[in-house]
């Protein structure tokens, strides 16, 4: 009976003694990086590590040549590897790795050392290591690999690691775009600080008049418009040589140009997307050899009946309008937009998708989209999508921040790759193998409860919204029987790393239930205020600050949730008080008005639960306290939230009476313009100098009308958002 000789590897290291050198072209910054990495690694593994030398030395067997002066090589077809893919072989005798354009050597090394050395890295400075004093790679290796998506990019705070985003293979928009130029640059182009005075032809048109602003999107029939940037564009790409791609894309807001010429071409296209593909082609034919960036967002998602993009114009497609609960196949808004992807397809091959997966406004909440990650990408992939970025947010502290940068990471390279085996190695890895059954569990079962719900999860989604789906008083307590016992699995495997990031991982749960808490008009104020505390204790233990996009911090939360939630306040003439609208609020908001403002539970940070809006309109009400009382202050609670166009009204005053009819003038308040970016509930009132008696108390608002020219939404209605009105 013949026996099977073994198959032999390639040593690298033996008995701590290097076996192998590394020839690599010093000149070639890619390889030589590539070389450096082996090097280190190869030092954190054995304690020994081979020497790098020229490429121009002699190679001899079993050493690691690096790059592509060894091409040709039998039985690879260079011309297979793509843009930042590879070739690994080691059936000659040589551990050799040649690329293509791009990174390719270096993500070369870094799958060697996972797949044959079971290095794999899940957060900053955080990876797994086997100490031994021999490496040894198998021979017969010979592969091809390239990724999914020819431009990678999705967010982490691990990035501070310079090794981690290397590793996953991720790249960053000042790596490729000029200048750091990548999305909304139409006002670092053309300033309206610079025109805006002296050209208000400029911008757009809109509601009747021309208005510049930091915000406001450009006229792109103007001739004058397309001189001046091609001219910037042209010394910017001169400035950056090494650098061809390059953004001109719409400010963030939707008041495109609305000027006779432009509004002919939209109409004529089906889409604003018309104007701003033919103001692209045109710079696109002026700098031939360049890629130029624009977005399709918002206003500008269709795509034009009539108008091909050129082959160097890349269309970054954003699906910010879809809600996360369920692929983008199976809910109506995703089914629209794919319409538009699909659309987009049929008229270019150049299309970069921004995906959505967060939570904007609460970035500390659970935020159940593992499951659509992997089919969205393959629908992407399917539909001419070369160039991928996956917002995830990837703030520490956020709902599995370090798992969710993870999966995008690996689906960005292979969007075929086992997502459920991806999410139990982490998790067994990252938090220990005794802890990750339970929080596999917890995964998988708010995910099922949330689909049972049939509510939307979107990307300023707030934790109110599934109060009675998947975070309903049974879910979260079985959520926190789930992480006690991670935690109590946790603290027996005696890594004090392991419980501290259960713990983090549980934050989310306990933000959940405080919002949810809030809503209840039955509160236990001392539970509610021993988890708030504990929730701020873990945050700042663990280095957690950021709470969403706005930075808002868990500092100032847990002290704004304790003011407006847990303390008393004096006795508020005005709850539970019928409300009478003279001007009403605006839908869906006037649904709730005639309860909301009295009913003694403040709104939170998102718009769509217990606030009342108008939008562009003033406001006017009388609460009628039942009988004749004796007042002196009405104090009002606005919610000041720039992003999504809610600023605070120009102008409230208040009058009192006794019978209905005949009202005496409390005073009024001016309120001053706040250009802070950041959430906050802000407290107006109005006292006499006496006390008055009275029981109508009439309240009016007046709206500042239109954004102001420094605002996203310049030229177009302003909202005001109103809560909670006490009455003293």
């Amino acid at each position: 009976m013949s026996k099977t000789a073994p198959i032999c590897g390639i040593e690298i290291i033996k008995n701590g003694e290097p076996k192998a050198r590394i020839l690599a072209d010093r000149l070639n910054s890619m390889d030589m990086q590539a070389a450096e990495l082996l090097q280190d690694f190869t030092r954190r593994i054995t304690g020994a590590k081979p020497e790098i030398i020229s490429a121009e030395s002699t190679p001899e067997k079993g050493d690691i040549l690096i790059g592509n002066f060894q091409l040709p090589i039998e039985g690879i077809n260079a011309s297979d590897i793509t843009e930042d893919g590879f070739a690994l072989t080691t059936h000659d005798g040589y551990i050799r790795i040649v690329h293509g354009i791009g990174k390719g050597s270096i993500y070369g090394i870094v799958t060697l050392l996972e797949e044959y050395f079971g290095i794999h890295y899940y957060a900053a400075d955080t990876y797994t290591i086997h100490k031994n004093k021999n490496m040894q790679i198998p021979a017969g290796i010979k592969r091809i690999e390239n990724p999914s998506f020819r431009y990678r990019q999705t967010q982490s705070y691990s990035f501070t690691d310079p090794v981690y985003k290397m590793w996953h293979r991720l790249e960053e928009p000042e790596e490729v775009f000029v200048q750091n130029l990548w999305v909304h640059t139409f006002n670092s182009l053309l300033p309206a600080s610079e025109f805006g005075d002296s050209h208000p032809e400029y911008y757009a048109y809109i509601n009747g008049e021309r208005r510049p602003g930091d915000a406001s999107q450009w006229c792109l029939t103007n001739p004058e418009v397309f001189e001046i940037v091609a001219a910037r564009l042209d010394k910017l790409f001169k400035a950056n040589p090494d650098k061809h791609l390059i953004s001109v894309s719409q400010n963030d807001s939707q008041n495109y140009c609305a000027c006779d010429e432009c509004r002919a071409i939209d109409e004529y296209e089906g889409s604003p997307s018309g104007s701003l593909i033919r103001f692209m082609n045109k710079l696109a034919e002026r700098f031939p050899d360049k890629e130029i960036s624009t977005l399709a967002y918002l206003y500008s998602v269709p795509p034009p009946r009539h108008t091909k993009p050129l082959p160097n114009v890349t269309v970054m497609l954003c699906d910010i309008n879809c809600n996360r609960e369920v692929p983008l196949t199976d809910n109506d808004s995703g089914r629209e937009f794919i319409q538009y992807l699909e659309g987009w397809a049929a008229i270019s091959d150049n299309i970069f998708v921004w995906d959505y997966g967060i939570n904007f406004d609460n970035y500390v909440s659970p935020f159940p989209n593992f499951h659509i990650l992997q089919p969205n990408m393959e629908l992407f992939r399917r539909n001419n999508v070369s160039m991928h970025f996956s917002q995830i947010a990837g703030s520490r502290g956020g709902d599995f921040s370090e798992l969710r940068t993870y999966l995008a990471a690996k689906l960005l390279w292979n969007v075929s790759a086992d997502v459920d085996s991806l999410i139990k190695t982490f998790l067994d890895e990252y938090y220990g193998k005794k802890s990750a059954p339970y929080l596999y569990e917890y995964i998988k079962l708010r995910e099922e409860k949330l689909i049972e719900s049939g509510k939307n999860l979107w990307i300023y989604d707030t934790p109110i919204t599934h109060k009675d789906g998947m975070l309903n008083r049974h879910m979260i307590a079985r959520y926190k029987e789930l992480f006690d016992q991670a935690e109590q699995a946790a603290a027996g495997e005696g890594e004090p790393p392991f419980l501290s990031r259960v713990r983090t991982a549980r934050l989310p749960v306990m933000y959940a239930e405080l919002e949810i808490a809030r809503t209840e008009p039955e509160k236990d104020n001392s539970y509610l205020s021993g988890l708030l505390n504990l929730f701020r204790d873990r945050a700042a233990e663990y280095g957690i600050t950021v709470l969403n996009e706005r930075n808002n911090t868990i500092a100032e939360y847990c002290d704004t949730y304790r003011q407006r939630n847990i303390s008393d306040r004096r006795n508020n003439l005005a709850l539970g008080c019928p409300v009478t609208f003279i001007q009403p609020a605006d839908s869906p908001y006037d649904k709730i008005a005639g309860t909301a403002l009295t009913d003694g539970l403040y709104g939170g940070a998102v718009f769509n639960e217990s606030w009342v809006g108008w939008e562009g309109r003033d406001a006017e009400f009388v609460i009628d306290l039942g009988r004749v009382r004796e007042i002196q202050t009405v104090e009002m609670d606005f919610l000041h939230q720039l992003g999504s166009w809610i600023l605070l009204p120009k102008r409230i005053s208040c009058s009192v009476s006794t019978d209905g009819q005949k009202y005496q003038f409390m005073g009024q308040k001016d309120i001053p313009e706040d250009r802070e970016t950041q959430v906050k509930f802000v407290d107006l009132s109005i006292s006499a100098d006496t006390k008055l008696q009275g029981q109508y108390i009439q309240v009016k608002i007046e709206t500042i009308g239109l954004c102001p020219p420094w605002h996203n939404g310049v030229g177009y209605p302003a909202w005001f958002f109103l809560d909670e009105v006490h009455i003293y």
